[in-house]
């Protein structure tokens, strides 16, 4: 059974709120990390007159996030010592200096040559991929049942942010400033963010509980883990079948690059902090399991008419486009601050990181295949086809989320 533990042992149970700001600063730090290396970069080497087959590259650095499952034992053995206080403090210190020194490295090299700041950023994103499992086995472990909605909404929602900051407010630092400077920028930004985790880590943490130490192989064993990579293969594909080609849509409905643009900035930045937010509350008034079969019908109503319009022309260009930020931001925000809840609630305090990390790993995989099924599907099938499919998905799912839900009523 999971909850909250006290502070340092034995005191009184840690503010919900503090525990929120705490890793929500981190959340948001690794999100800048993230947008600055797979939105900003590209756009930076490309104005540079780098051909696409070298930006493409940069997808070798989400390596480290689709492995961590690998040494995720081993860091949640050295964050949780037997019987003695958690050391998640300690870890995020260490690695995340070690991550500011990786970003400050690649503003001295880069943007080129691209192998040098490759190295660079790889090494980045091998350390916020390891701070990410040690501040989620924190939320784990301090966070109680009733108050996950909101440890999640500041996951997704700092996700929405940082992105933001990383993929937008550095790429025009990078053109007021240039490269060097606009990287230190974001370096500062990273170690400012941790300081309010770091703070209230030095006020103790939960002591680490008796047990196996921290395996895959113990993860693997217990039902709620099985059942949670389940979860993950069911929720992503009925929200994110058809999100990754909204953008490619919208294009071929006559939209500019920068309408397009403004649409997966702004409009998607403010939906999507909204949706982390409506999900915490909606998590905490109706439970997981209510905002999971919610946001998985309404998002299959949303592709339903994106293909009807797809169809026929019916839906007017205000429409379309509440339409795509509906279904791209404030559902999906709202149903995987939910299913991230849920996740929590099924990893075992003992090696949260471990369970955790398993499960995001699981989503990081069914998204990158549903994302290549995708594009097949929409090539041979048209976009009124593509979208049907995608809504009959979503309602396929609400079954499937049921039962495996069933014993969280």
């Amino acid at each position: 059974m999971r909850g909250a533990q006290a502070e340092g042992g034995g005191g009184a149970p840690s503010s919900p709120w503090g525990v929120t700001l705490a890793i929500g600063g981190l959340y948001v730090g690794q999100s800048v990390i993230g947008g600055l290396t797979w939105s900003g970069l590209p756009a930076v080497l490309r104005s540079q007159g780098l051909p696409l087959e070298h930006v493409g590259l940069l997808s070798l650095l989400v390596l480290p996030w689709a492995l961590k499952f690998l040494w995720a034992p081993a860091v949640e053995r050295v964050r949780l010592p037997p019987g003695r206080p958690a050391r998640s403090g300690a870890v995020v210190l260490a690695v995340g200096a070690a991550a500011v020194a990786g970003l400050v490295a690649a503003g001295w090299v880069g943007p080129a040559p691209l192998w040098a700041t490759l190295a660079c950023l790889m090494w980045v994103a091998l350390a916020t991929s390891t701070v990410d499992i040690a501040v989620d086995g924190y939320a784990v472990q301090t966070l109680r049942a009733t108050e996950l909605g909101w440890g999640n909404a500041a996951q997704v929602g700092g996700g929405y942010l940082g992105h933001a900051l990383g993929a937008g407010a550095f790429l025009a630092a990078v053109g007021w400033i240039g490269w060097g400077p606009a990287v230190g920028l974001a370096a500062l930004a990273v170690s400012l963010l941790a300081v309010p985790f770091l703070l209230r880590a030095r006020r103790g943490e939960p002591a680490g509980e008796p047990g196996p130490r921290p395996s895959l192989r113990a993860a693997l064993a217990r039902a709620e883990v099985r059942r949670g990579l389940a979860l993950a293969a069911i929720q992503v594909t009925a929200q994110k079948t058809a999100m990754g080609l909204l953008g490619p849509f919208f294009i071929d409905q006559g939209w500019s690059l920068a309408q397009v643009g403004l649409l997966n900035g702004a409009g998607a930045l403010g939906l999507g902090v909204a949706g982390a937010g409506l999900g915490g509350a909606l998590v905490r008034r109706f439970g997981i399991r209510r905002v999971l079969i919610g946001a998985a019908l309404v998002q299959a109503g949303v592709l339903g008419l994106m293909g009807l319009h797809a169809a026929s022309g019916l839906l007017p260009v205000a429409a379309l486009a509440a339409l795509a930020l509906a279904g791209g931001s404030l559902v999906m925000a709202t149903g995987f601050v939910a299913l991230y809840a849920q996740f929590m609630a099924w990893s075992a305090p003992r090696q949260a990181g471990v369970d955790f990390t398993l499960f995001q790993s699981a989503d990081a995989a069914v998204s990158m295949l549903t994302g290549l099924a995708a594009g097949a599907l929409a090539g041979a099938l048209g976009w009124a086809g593509f979208f049907w499919i995608a809504a009959a998905l979503a309602l396929a799912a609400i079954p499937a989320l049921l039962r495996a839900t069933r014993a969280q009523g």
